[in-house]
């Protein structure tokens, strides 16, 4: 059996962080606020594991009101719940996933973060897209206050 999922995050700018995407610090002038490191592509991407195996939200396992999870690296996140995942019969199939944001540039950080995303998952590269897009200067994106990304898995189940 196939199910998927679908996740979405967002996170505004925040001087004197490092900015992390898809577990590759991006050179850039600010950083994504959060209570982890912040990286928007594998929080959407997680949500989205999670909705496709119908187990909650980031929030319900990694609250940002819990002191353990404060600087917390996101690929580590990831891993925790690809581990849920096969404790309940299930893996992850592929990933799709878009990056939307203005600045900085990421074509040349985008084959880094797909051998970073495919080796926690544990599936072959070619089962991981990630894209990158701009706000064409609309909205919070657009303004340059933040990063949004969209994920969307598939998992198999090994039983129905």
């Amino acid at each position: 059996m196939i199910r998927v999922g679908v996740g979405y995050d967002v996170h505004r700018f925040e001087a004197g962080r490092k900015l992390i995407l898809g577990g590759v610090e991006i050179p850039h002038e600010k950083g994504l606020a959060g209570h982890s490191d912040a990286d928007a592509l594998i929080h959407a991407i997680i949500d989205a594991l999670l909705g496709a195996g119908a187990l909650g939200d980031i929030g319900a396992h990694f609250p940002d009101t819990d002191e353990a999870y404060r600087g917390a690296d996101s690929r580590e996140l990831l891993a925790r719940v690809v581990a849920l995942l096969e404790e309940r019969g299930m893996k992850p199939g592929n990933v799709d996933s878009v990056v939307v944001a203005q600045r900085p540039k990421l074509a040349t950080h985008i084959p880094e973060m797909r051998e970073v995303i495919s080796s926690i998952l544990g599936i072959p590269l070619d089962r991981v897209g990630v894209k990158a897009t701009t706000g064409e200067g609309l909205g919070f994106v657009g303004r340059e206050e933040g990063i949004a990304a969209h994920a969307v898995c598939t998992i198999s189940l090994e039983s129905p």
